[in-house]
């Protein structure tokens, strides 16, 4: 059987596409003619500089629109974000495009970080993600508040990361999951903790001090695992008076594991979270003697 296909139709509109290499002075002259774009979002202005000084931005087909009368119609965001930047950046523009499009940009669904791991056949990929954003945070800025513009984590840097320790991120979050049941801590705190405190830690017995931590069985007063299982599990919830955030849940983690490596130092462990001014706790290290 013949399947006959049918000709294909001639696009509506006359617009016309060009690569630029935008550099500030050129955004900001896009910038000045008339414009159509809805108000202008300063914190997604600043993640989009941040990309930019990062060495992150690509080119795709998402770019910059002008209508036939020469009025922006779309990418006031990318182009303020090169002036916040200071750096010149490829994208694509478009001229001649029908105005009445506008109602209909960017009303797709946002791509997660989530569907960035899609293809790499990882399991859990929210919790997955979820991870690796907090554990870039507390890397690159682990004593500021980890909400806004500036905690952003681009879904490209998210994937980069997890390619780069695929095996570490996957047993973390498998830990995660687990300790979970067992602390006060949200799946993803437990999976940012574990990993941040072994990620310096080769030489610890980390079997120890899971086991440890999920069974509390034989463990004496004053063990730090202990006193870690015993924070309240409402500190997390939404609601509680007790709710802890991402980074509170995580400084606890920490405080614990760092009086577990060193127990003559933590003969008052307070596990609270981090009052004003003070700083994300550090994991003690623990590495093999040479």
């Amino acid at each position: 059987m013949t399947i006959a296909m049918a000709e294909p139709e001639e696009p509506e509109g006359n617009f016309v596409s060009r690569i630029v290499k935008v550099t500030p002075e050129i955004a900001a002259t896009f910038l000045s003619r008339d414009s159509v774009n809805r108000r202008l979002d300063m914190g997604q202005v600043r993640a989009l500089a941040e990309t930019i000084l990062r060495g992150e931005w690509k080119l795709t087909h998402q770019g910059i629109a002008f209508d036939e009368t020469g009025a922006l119609l779309d990418g006031q965001h990318r182009l303020h974000a090169i002036i916040e930047a200071n750096a010149p950046v490829e994208m694509i523009v478009f001229d001649g495009v029908a105005r009445d499009v506008f109602p209909v940009l960017d009303t797709g669904k946002r791509r997660s970080a989530a569907d960035t791991l899609l293809s790499t056949g990882a399991k859990y990929l929210h919790l997955l993600s979820s991870t690796i954003r907090h554990v870039i945070l507390f890397k690159t800025m682990p004593h500021d508040p980890w909400s806004g513009a500036r905690a952003h984590v681009s879904n490209d840097r998210i994937l980069a990361a997890y390619n780069e320790d695929r095996d570490r991120y996957g047993e973390a979050v498998t830990i995660g999951r687990e300790l979970s049941k067992h602390l006060f801590a949200s799946q993803t705190a437990a999976a940012v903790g574990f990993f941040v405190t072994t990620d310096v830690a080769p030489a610890a017995d980390i079997d120890e001090w899971i086991s440890g931590l999920k069974s509390g069985a034989s463990l004496d007063p004053g063990d730090a695992r202990l006193a870690l299982r015993e924070v309240p599990r409402d500190t997390q919830k939404r609601g509680s008076k007790r709710r802890m955030g991402m980074r509170d849940q995580v400084a606890i983690y920490i405080k614990a594991w760092n009086a577990w490596v060193e127990p003559e130092k933590a003969s008052e462990l307070r596990l609270r979270r981090l009052r004003k001014r003070e700083k994300m706790p550090i994991p003690v290290e623990v590495k093999f003697e040479r």
